[in-house]
């Protein structure tokens, strides 16, 4: 469990390390019909995703508690955690070693490798990849970096939450943004806690938060789509599902077909390219799966853009 002073002492710890990127104002029209709207261009963050607040403050903590190893690091990852902890290993000088399904896209093995650390591909799904990275963990002593359900991750992830409350002078109702195992959204309900709503999008053919909110616990979902390779958790995170519950995240679900269009839209609209993971927020927007209330003012989290932008 999180709340707002682990996400305060993670925006100390981060300072300095992590981009603040930048807010875009959406003029009214197709997306923004009844409000005020921003896109939260988090993909121009240090690799690629929001991820890289999460892992400095996880090996952060663990360095200045004095609990980094000379092994360094092992993650688990389909790609942007993955890229995160590699970059925060290197930049502290650890070593990092970072565990992917088989079905990770080239394009972030490939840069996994340039930053330095040493791939291993695992199975077809995350849940595989992670297994293997606990054992190698277990075996080394090195630090294990969870992609998204550890207390210090979570925190992390949510300075772009607090970040979002200084852009905007406090002034937003609802973030919209895309769930997969539930970092980023546990991180950033937990920094707008008692100020704003969080909409957690995620695909038709993922719904791990959709499932845990009905279940009462997080549980097993099958994993297909488009956006698997960014949002293709097994299952909703712990951290996660609490902060949800306890915070009144609303969940929303949107098809592929959705997200292909709107990862398109947003390109088209903003010159701006994405995840089809990321593209998964807007789909809310543009099918109606969110609709915001007259004057509602929505911030709109596009989260990462690890993508082979040439079938845009």
């Amino acid at each position: 469990m999180i709340a707002l002073p682990d996400v305060q002492a993670a925006a100390g710890r981060v300072a300095g390390r992590v981009r603040e990127t930048p807010l875009l104002g959406v003029d009214p029209g197709p997306l923004a019909p009844a409000g005020r709207m921003w896109l939260k261009l988090e993909q121009t963050q240090h690799t690629g995703s929001f991820k890289a607040r999460g892992a400095f403050n996880h090996i952060l903590a663990a360095r200045d508690g004095g609990r980094l190893p000379e092994a360094g690091v092992v993650a688990a990852s389909g790609g942007n955690a993955g890229l995160a902890f590699a970059y925060a290993a290197a930049e502290v000088g650890a070593p990092a070693e970072v565990f992917v399904p088989e079905t990770a896209p080239p394009v972030k093995v490939a840069r996994l490798r340039a930053l330095g650390a040493t791939v291993v591909q695992v199975g077809t799904r995350y849940a595989e990849a992670q297994d293997a990275a606990t054992k190698r963990a277990a075996d080394t002593g090195a630090l294990f970096c969870h992609a998204y359900d550890q207390p210090e991750v979570c925190a992390g992830q949510g300075t772009l939450g607090l970040e979002i409350l200084d852009q905007t002078g406090g002034e937003v109702d609802t973030v919209l943004l895309a769930v997969g195992g539930g970092g980023l959204m546990a991180g950033v309900a937990a920094a707008l806690e008692g100020r704003a709503r969080v909409v957690g999008v995620e695909p038709e053919t993922i719904p791990t938060l959709e499932r845990a909110l009905r279940a009462g616990r997080p549980v097993d979902v099958p994993v297909s789509g488009v956006a698997a390779d960014s949002l293709g958790a097994t299952r909703l995170g712990d951290i996660a599902h609490a902060v949800a519950t306890r915070t009144g995240v609303v969940p929303a679900l949107v098809s592929d077909e959705a997200i292909v269009d709107a990862r398109r839209f947003v390109w088209e609209e903003y010159r701006q390219v994405v995840e089809h993971g990321t593209a998964a927020a807007v789909a809310a927007l543009r099918t109606g799966a969110y609709r915001p209330s007259p004057g509602e003012r929505v911030v709109v989290v596009l989260c990462g853009a690890n993508t082979d932008p040439s079938d845009l």
